[in-house]
């Protein structure tokens, strides 16, 4: 690797220019075009390697690119920086979290520095810091005065051993991470937020979202899970206890021959305690809940249940099925109870097999007779209702109203909208999170904390065994005095989801010192919201959704004016390695640090971008690598050999230089359209192609032409590799950082060409090439085609059948 210019040097220099002149300083300008550009703020795990680089250099590309087109970029950076990993860190290395994750988040800032990212590190947010955290609490308070906080049972992970709670990424193979202790599920009362009461406002603004990429709103519409369908009450045989189902599928409802509730359903534990079936319910509960949701769900995967002792009365038939608790049935489907019909649904006729439970036929294809013990598969087609009482020799199709209707009319069902979403579940029993604001009273029962006592802090020296949630052993954190009748009462120890901490912290950028309110009403109206949100799609149920609730729920209290937080997003694709995802448990990972070391920041930007679309996949290349080194080396020396010129003598050509000033501005124009797109690849190759037609050009054209073509290229590179365009900038004699530069226009006038290249074919192989005037006509070109001497000379003594012309690119001409 030949070395044209001290890239460490350089890089060190220009990066300490920009911080010492707070360049990237974003402030409220209502003369001037706003714009937010934000990328989803990382969690500090210390080291970034060039698959985190990728994400950040296309931001910030974009930033440099808004900012000389004369937009009010706000464009920050910050730390989701509670969570699970710090809290094992230290349980592992007997560290504090806190000083853990601040050393982490020091060499994340030390490493995006390097890169030449140009955020406004004085918004830098992490939410860590009590004054953070104090806002997580002031929300959660605000949500619980509205109804939208509220505590009941729900079912975690437990290691009898450690006695703690586990989160599922501490759970493998049913085994806990530290003592490889079974895992057993028990329900804990928890706290919620009530997601579900902005459902349809979720659901009906996904179409607001037309800057998003389609695949994300069909994902985003696929987790909210809108259906509409029958509910149904079943009741439990010899009480008048309901059981309520719901179901898409009312036609069916005479075949019913058992029911099957999610294992993580509460009622399960009511129905099974003191049972002879307890046990082994419990554990098969235990041992199905641990797998993944869509694992469980899967048409392939094998279907799995257990019998609980228990019958259910079908209102329709008065007929007693047995209750079964099955792997395939989810919570998040329905009440969590589906009625099983195995004529005509494929999973209920699997587990129906498996089990030995009756099959009774409803549906009948027009002018066939089913008989369950012959079918080999659930018939899931429209038919003829048959075994169905009064319903029996309609349409299935026009059944599903009519046995709806039936069940209105005896108060036994009615018709219905579920949704797959369930109100999201923010409690966490573990130390490195938000604490909830609350404390337990035994005279006043739950009482929230006062908005002026905020924020709770996580106490500190804290010890971190692996065994018990350390808050509850913590009796300094633990007893408190209630706020309400000053008694004694003791602290809520769970924390909250950190997803909490991210659905909303693009708002606090917006005022980041506040210390009155999580942000002012004046600041966020003027940024939000987000232009532009760069991430990964992995995010696109999760993160993004609570992000949209938290807005919407946050401008019902009165602190937004906006309804959606993010006009545009962009999901960039992942980097490939040696087949796999870059990533540090894979082992193939390219450091920042040793990247930068040995190419510079500028080459490893050039790289990302000039890859693959940022879309799209990246596969990792040191050949790649390499040829975005040598071609910044090629420009450093188109550079120096412009600045180290002074009266070369040339013999002109006039045809030249009109070529490279069209090519000059046909590339402004290009490079304008593609970075506006995000199409940086195909940008950084216009560029390449530019600089080759200096190159070429350089004999045959003024020297002031070559110059400026040479500006434009250290113009226009500047935004994907901007610490060798500064420095090259001032060689070519600028004062001024590039930085502050205005954009380039390109004037359509210069991409008029006077005359224009036709390719001549004969008999479809390209046998010369003709310059003619832009504004001859058809009948011009194909005479001066002919008339060529190459052609003449093809042609021959042969008969030209006809000439086929291609307006602005070709003649062939076709002979005999």
């Amino acid at each position: 690797m030949a070395e044209v210019y001290d890239f460490k040097k350089i890089e060190k220099k220009w990066q300490g220019f920009w911080e010492k002149k707070n360049l990237f300083k974003s402030r409220e300008d209502k003369k001037k075009n706003k714009y937010y550009l934000l990328e989803m703020f990382p969690y500090p795990s210390g080291k970034l390697h060039m698959g985190h680089a990728r994400n950040y250099v296309i931001g910030d590309t974009y930033a440099r690119f808004l900012r000389m087109n004369g937009h009010n970029i706000l464009y920050p950076m910050g730390y989701d920086a509670l969570g699970l990993p710090a809290e094992n860190a230290a349980i592992k290395n007997n560290v504090d979290p806190a000083q853990w994750t601040q050393e982490c988040i020091n060499r994340m800032i030390e490493q995006q520095k390097k890169l030449g990212l140009s955020y406004d590190w004085e918004r830098l947010v992490v939410t860590s810091r009590p004054e953070y955290y104090r806002w997580n609490q002031w929300v959660f308070l605000k949500f619980y005065e509205k109804g939208l906080a509220y505590k009941k049972k729900a079912p975690i992970n437990w290691c009898p051993k450690c006695a703690t709670v586990l989160a599922n990424e501490q759970v493998s193979q049913g085994k806990c991470w530290r003592c490889e202790s079974d895992i057993e599920i028990r329900d804990l009362e928890q706290w919620f937020f009530k997601i579900t009461d902005y459902v349809e406002e979720l659901l009906n603004d996904i179409d607001k979202l037309d800057g998003w990429p389609e695949r994300v709103r069909i994902m985003q519409r696929n987790w909210i899970g809108r259906s509409v369908g029958t509910k149904v009450d079943f009741r439990l045989k010899d009480t008048d206890e309901i059981l309520p189902i719901f179901t898409t599928r009312p036609d069916t409802l005479y075949g019913v021959t058992f029911m099957t509730f999610a294992p993580e359903h509460p009622k399960v534990q009511e129905l099974i305690a003191g049972t002879k079936y307890e046990k082994d319910v419990k554990k098969f509960i235990n041992r199905v809940l641990i797998e993944d949701k869509f694992t469980r769900s899967a048409m392939d995967k094998e279907k799995e249940g257990i019998f609980i002792g228990k019958y259910a009365v079908n209102p329709l038939t008065n007929e007693e099925i047995p209750i079964y608790v099955a792997n395939f049935v989810l919570m998040e489907y329905g009440t969590g109870i589906i009625m099983a019909v195995p004529a005509h649904d494929q999973r209920d006729f699997e587990f129906a097999r498996k089990y030995n439970i009756s099959i009774k036929v409803v549906i009948n294809p027009p002018g066939e007779e089913l008989k369950a013990d012959k079918m080999e598969q659930a018939y899931v087609e429209e038919g003829v209702m048959g075994n169905s009482a009064q319903f029996d020799g309609i349409k299935s199709s026009e059944a599903i109203n009519k046995i709806t209707q039936y069940l209105d009319e005896k108060d036994w069902g009615e018709k219905a909208v579920q949704y797959k979403l369930r109100d999201w579940l923010i409690s966490r029993q573990r130390y490195w999170g938000t604490p909830i604001p609350v404390v337990y009273c035994d005279k006043c029962g739950i009482v929230p904390i006062p908005l002026e006592e905020l924020p709770v802090k996580l106490p500190k020296g804290v010890k971190f065994t692996g065994k018990g949630n350390p808050l509850a052993m913590n009796k300094e954190f633990l007893n408190c005095k209630c706020p309400k009748c000053k008694g004694k009462a003791r602290r809520e120890t769970d924390t909250m989801d950190t997803f909490v901490d991210s659905s909303w912290y693009f708002a606090r950028y917006c005022d980041p010192n506040n210390d009155k309110l999580p942000f002012a009403k004046q600041k966020v109206n003027y940024w939000m919201p987000v232009d532009q949100y760069i991430g990964g799609i992995e995010h696109a149920c999760m993160h993004l959704l609570y992000a949209r609730f938290f807005t919407k729920a946050l401008r019902d209290i009165g602190l937004y004016e906006v309804d959606e937080p993010f006009k545009h997003l962009l999901c960039q694709g992942m980097v490939i390695k040696d087949g796999a995802k870059m990533s540090k448990s894979k082992g193939n990972v390219v450091s920042v640090d040793a990247m930068v070391g040995k190419y510079g920041a500028d080459t490893a930007r050039l790289f990302v971008l000039f890859a693959s679309p940022p879309e799209k996949d990246l596969d990792w290349s040191d050949e790649g690598v390499e040829g975005s080194w040598r071609f910044l080396n090629r420009v450093w020396r188109l550079v120096e050999q412009v600045a180290n010129t002074k009266g070369k003598s040339i013999k002109e050509d006039k045809k030249s230089k009109e070529g490279l000033n069209r090519k000059k501005h046909a590339t402004i124009k290009k490079i304008t359209e593609d970075i506006g797109d995000f199409h940086f690849n195909t940008a950084i190759a216009a560029i390449m192609e530019f600089v080759n037609t200096i190159y070429s050009l350089s004999d045959s054209v003024p020297e002031d032409d070559i110059r400026e073509s040479v500006r434009t290229v250290v113009l226009l590179l500047s935004v994907f590799a901007p610490h060798i365009c500064e420095e090259m900038w001032q060689n070519l004699g600028y004062n001024e950082t590039i930085t502050k530069e205005c954009w380039m226009k390109h004037d359509e006038e210069a991409l008029k060409q006077d005359e224009i290249p036709i390719v001549i074919q004969v008999n479809g192989k390209v046998r010369s090439k003709i310059m003619v005037s832009a504004t001859a006509t058809e009948e011009q070109i194909k005479k001066v085609a002919l008339e060529d001497e190459r052609i003449k000379k093809f042609v021959g003594d042969k008969k030209v059948i006809k000439t086929i012309f291609v307006p602005k690119k070709l003649v062939n001409v076709v002979v005999k």
